[in-house]
Order: C-alpha cells, then sequence, then structure tokens
C-alpha cells in the first residue's frame, strides 16, 4: 500500500506502518499497516510489539498552519 492511500483510508489518525520498500531517499514508498488509531498511546503499544520490524509512525491530519504550536503528552 502507498502512503497516500493510507492517508486516505485513515483519516486524522496515528498510523504505524511496516515499510517494505524505499525510494532512493529513505522515504517509504510501499509499507503494510499495522495499527491505526485516534489514540497516539496505542500506536505506541504497537510499536513495542513490532520491535523486529523496520517501521514508520505519523499522523494522517491536518499539520498545523505557519505560527501554531502543538503539544503532545508523552505518558510512559
Amino acid at each position: 500500500m502507498k502512503i497516500e492511500e493510507v492517508k486516505k483510508r485513515y483519516p486524522n489518525e496515528w498510523v504505524l506502518v511496516e515499510v517494505l520498500k524505499e525510494d532512493e531517499f529513505g522515504n517509504p514508498v510501499d509499507v503494510k499497516v499495522l495499527a491505526h488509531s485516534k489514540s497516539r498511546d496505542e500506536i505506541r503499544e504497537a510499536l513495542r510489539k513490532a520491535k523486529d520490524k523496520y517501521t514508520y509512525h505519523f499522523y494522517t491530519g491536518e499539520i498545523p498552519k505557519k505560527g501554531y504550536a502543538v503539544a503532545f503528552k508523552v505518558l510512559t
């Protein structure tokens, strides 16, 4: 699956994917979705379980506009 397909399928969610193929710049080109959730904590838990895989996680929602800041609370 392509990253753009993942973004369309899981809008405004955190997504964890296994990277199957990269382009010449190291960007993921082909991926397999391992987990998706509105909760970043759920993705963090899935990441712990996928420790032997080459993974990439990201948020599919809109990036804040210039001049705005976002803060994330990390729970351990």
